[in-house]
């Protein structure tokens, strides 16, 4: 990060010589040219990203070069938010540029972005406490990186933020409750090292879309899930640990159309109130530990394209179920169906529910 200091601190005076060479010149027209102060501290910001990039095999950045940063390979001019004679960066776009290096402070410069997108690098460390700056960011996407720490915090305090991607990176640790009072349309957080645990305010979420799987995220999902109807249409919590039931307010969630709660603990019945998610097209439960029969009234559902609810203890379904064309049922305890469990590992498994009845029911 000195580095990355004395670089800036170096870039500004170059600058400022070049500028006072120029101004004998009416017309001011020297090939460092640069329009505005906005653009001025780009370029100050760009070139120190520049030296802090490690490797780019696809010369992706071969142009940062020069004071014409709108002319930089994934980087995008717009008019200034506030003042629209203003040119000014507005978005960087470096998806799947396979660059590895870290993110200097002095990104926090660039005060209009809007739109961040770095996913499939190689970049590391972490997000610059500088970003604070950045009261216009409204997509952050660095997933597919190898940025590591805690949760970055920082993004808890851009207030225009809408979209946030931090999935396949290797943060670790606790997620904090405040992020689920973000006023956020998507959130991705899948794929990282998070130990921690729903936490009861999740339902305070506005997003349409949250995905969390493949994380060490333990415990039972929280009421309050059902408050997210008005606004929730995907949520994955695939392969996190997770126990307890589902309850039957699941079916308040009438707009979703994914579902996912494959690879966890979950025990108990699918409740017949998911029947009533008539928006529903894919729905996954398999590799739980839920039993009794699958509603009809599930299989039933208009607009289920995929309905998945194989290696469960799943006694029975109707014939609803059996016709439906994409659905995996293997696995159960389901008379008369293919690829069944043993009778003794059902038998066994009746005897000692993995979830009380009296439990469940209260949920």
């Amino acid at each position: 990060m000195k580095n990355s200091s004395n670089l800036s601190r170096a870039l500004w005076v170059v600058v400022f010589i070049v500028l006072l060479s120029s101004e004998s010149h009416q017309h001011f027209f020297s090939p460092f040219f640069i329009p505005n102060p906005r653009l001025m501290k780009a370029y100050i910001a760009l070139q120190a990203w520049k030296h802090a990039m490690t490797s780019d095999p696809n010369e992706f950045t071969a142009n940062w070069y020069g004071p014409d940063v709108c002319n930089y390979s994934g980087v995008y001019c717009a008019a200034a938010p506030d003042d629209p004679h203003i040119l000014t960066v507005a978005g960087i776009d470096l998806n799947h540029a396979n660059i590895a290096g870290f993110l200097p402070e002095e990104l926090g410069l660039l005060k209009d972005l809007a739109l961040f997108h770095l996913n499939s690098n190689r970049f590391y460390g972490t997000i610059p406490a500088t970003f604070i700056h950045l009261h216009l960011l409204y997509e952050l996407d660095i997933s597919n990186n190898q940025f590591s720490g805690p949760f970055p915090y920082i993004v808890l305090y851009l207030p225009s933020l809408k979209y946030l991607d931090i999935r396949f990176n290797e943060f670790h640790g606790d997620i904090p409750d405040k992020v689920f009072e973000l006023e956020l349309d998507a959130l991705f957080l899948n794929d990282n090292k998070f130990a921690s645990s729903l936490p009861e305010n999740l339902g305070n979420s506005p997003v349409s879309v949250f995905v969390i799987a493949n994380n060490n995220v333990s415990g039972s999902i929280p009421p309050s899930l059902a408050k997210m109807a008005e606004t929730l249409e995907e949520i994955i919590l695939s392969n996190l640990g997770l126990t307890g039931c589902l309850r039957q307010d699941i079916g308040m969630l009438t707009g979703l159309k994914v579902l996912d709660v494959s690879f966890n603990k979950l025990c108990g019945t699918l409740p017949e109130s998911i029947g009533k998610m008539r928006s529903l097209e894919q729905l996954n439960v398999a590799h739980n530990k839920l039993s009794g029969q699958v509603p009809e009234n599930v299989c039933s559902l208009p607009n289920l394209e995929k309905f998945t609810f194989s290696f469960n203890y799943f006694s029975g379904e109707s014939p609803v179920c059996i016709r439906l064309p994409a659905k995996d049922d293997t696995g159960n305890c389901i008379p008369g169906r293919p690829l069944q469990r043993s009778p003794e590992e059902c038998r066994s498994f009746y005897a000692h529910p993995a979830c009380a009845a009296s439990t469940c029911s209260r949920s």
